[in-house]
């Protein structure tokens, strides 16, 4: 058989394998968001991705193998969102819509979901560092968008420069956190938004502190 087929074949299994794989991780992400960790079996992933036993074990040999799988899953599908949304962030306005956002996005889940990533920090920091610093990391990515964004602000001499926009960016999403899990105690996005509410408005106090600066400066 000539390279060239060879070549070809052989890129197409590795086609099919990842996105076997992929269906596999998918599935397993789907089973540990409604059931948790302790929830996860391999006949429920089965059933959740179409694939039969040994392909899930062909991919995975240990179920410590799958969980991490879908924690780089769910970080990258949380960070992606985030960096998107806050890609632009630049004023208290962009602020307040992506707060809109994660409310009108946790109500479509239907029903108060929590975060993805909070939710496997409660179910896996006590059994392994190793997830536990992963996740850790992924917050404070995500806390590095935000204080970008509020970096942004500070440079258009719309926020404070005396801000400390790491503090600000980590109360923001530490509201977050602590809003979904009450969401989810209560079964609305009232304590959600509550929550948001209150990190928009500190932020909107350092931006207004900023104001009177920039108008002496002018004089």
């Amino acid at each position: 058989m000539p390279r060239e087929e060879l070549e070809e074949q052989a890129a197409r299994r590795a086609g099919r394998d990842a996105a076997t794989r992929d269906r596999i991780v998918r599935g397993a992400a789907e089973v540990v968001h409604r059931l948790g960790v302790a929830g996860m079996s391999i006949e429920r992933v089965r059933a959740a991705s179409g694939v039969s036993r040994s392909q899930v074990y062909r991919y995975f040999q240990a179920k410590e193998a799958l969980i991490d799988a879908v924690v780089d899953f769910q970080i990258a599908a949380v960070l992606a969102r985030q960096r998107s949304l806050l890609a632009t962030l630049g004023s208290v306005g962009d602020l307040q819509e992506w707060a809109d956002d994660v409310v009108d996005l946790n109500r479509a889940r239907t029903g108060p979901h929590g975060c993805p990533l909070g939710s496997l920090v409660s179910q896996l920091a006590g059994q392994s560092c190793a997830m536990r610093a992963k996740l850790e990391d992924a917050f404070q990515t995500w806390q590095s968008y935000l204080a970008t964004g509020l970096r942004r602000m500070q440079d258009r001499g719309e926020l404070n420069a005396e801000a400390d926009v790491i503090e600000l960016a980590t109360g923001v999403v530490a509201a977050v956190q602590g809003g979904l899990i009450l969401a989810q105690a209560a079964r609305s996005e009232k304590p959600l938004r509550a929550a948001l509410d209150l990190a928009v408005g500190r932020v909107a106090l350092a931006a207004d502190t900023a104001r009177p600066a920039d108008s002496e400066n002018r004089r």
